[in-house]
């Protein structure tokens, strides 16, 4: 029990900085904890932090391609968790852009160049591209506000355009700026997570998060009891959730196509 015989330690990093997720994984480490759980990129400076403590992920896109762990299937070291998203997934929200806008003809991809996992998504999304008949044109940007509010007015100079927001540690922390944009220059746009759309963002597809930490519990659990991260595979989704925003898709001047409504996981009015 939580008190008695659990002692939980957090540390919040909203902003996604680098020298943070550093911080922290090694003032964690130096508690000594019997395991420890991180989120999407903290998992990277906490398994440089420690090659004995058991680590948990939850929310890593490729962790096999960053080096955290051998395979999926064996692990390997200390490290074990779940994926929040394949990279095959990432061609659905093009599909899903054309959709829910069929006059977009030129879609924006809002990544951070310096995250290698953007690089497997844009690889995904320019796939499916040529058969949608859609231009590409990826915004590589970094953390400043500045630079995502420069990027996203630049492109939204032409007309027929939409928006892209891929995984990562930037488009999470400035999500309140790039759905203001969205709205400011009548972009339609496709999200990664329920966060954004709950924020006033036209529609989200992705992994269901709230599934994927209590999945982690379940393996910080089993370490807690004795079993090796080696010995416990990487898994992938097997919840997904689209959420749409009615009140969004309204002041857009877009009409949701029934079919696309009637599967949808949330509708938010």
């Amino acid at each position: 029990m939580i008190g008695r015989n659990v002692q939980i330690e957090y540390r919040y990093n909203p902003g996604g900085s680098a020298d943070l997720y550093r911080r922290y994984a090694e003032e964690l480490v130096a508690m000594a904890p019997d395991a420890l759980l991180a989120s999407g990129a903290a998992a990277y400076p906490m398994q440089q932090a420690t090659r004995t403590v058991p680590i948990v992920f939850a929310n890593v896109v490729d962790p096999v391609g960053a080096g955290l762990v051998a395979s999926l299937a064996r692990p390997g070291g200390n490290v074990t968790g779940f994926m929040t998203v394949e990279y095959g997934m990432s061609g659905k929200w093009l599909g899903l852009l054309k959709q829910i806008a069929p006059n977009v003809a030129r879609a924006a991809i809002l990544r951070d160049p310096t995250n290698p996992v953007s690089i497997g998504q844009l690889a995904a999304i320019q796939a499916v591209a040529p058969s949608l008949q859609v231009e590409l044109s990826p915004l590589n940007v970094r953390a400043p506000a500045a630079d995502i509010e420069r990027a996203v007015s630049t492109f939204a100079r032409a007309s027929n355009g939409g928006l892209i927001v891929v995984v990562g540690a930037q488009g999470a922390a400035h999500r309140e700026l790039i759905v203001t944009l969205a709205a400011r220059h009548r972009l339609p746009a496709v999200y990664p997570y329920r966060y954004f759309v709950t924020s006033g963002g036209l529609m989200s597809f992705g992994p269901d998060e709230v599934d994927q930490y209590r999945r982690a519990a379940g393996y910080i659990d089993r370490t807690l009891k004795g079993e090796k991260p080696s010995d416990l595979p990487v898994q992938s989704p097997t919840r997904f959730e689209t959420v749409i925003n009615l009140t969004t898709a309204k002041a857009l001047g877009l009409t949701i196509p029934e079919t696309l409504l009637a599967t949808a996981d949330e509708v938010i009015q």
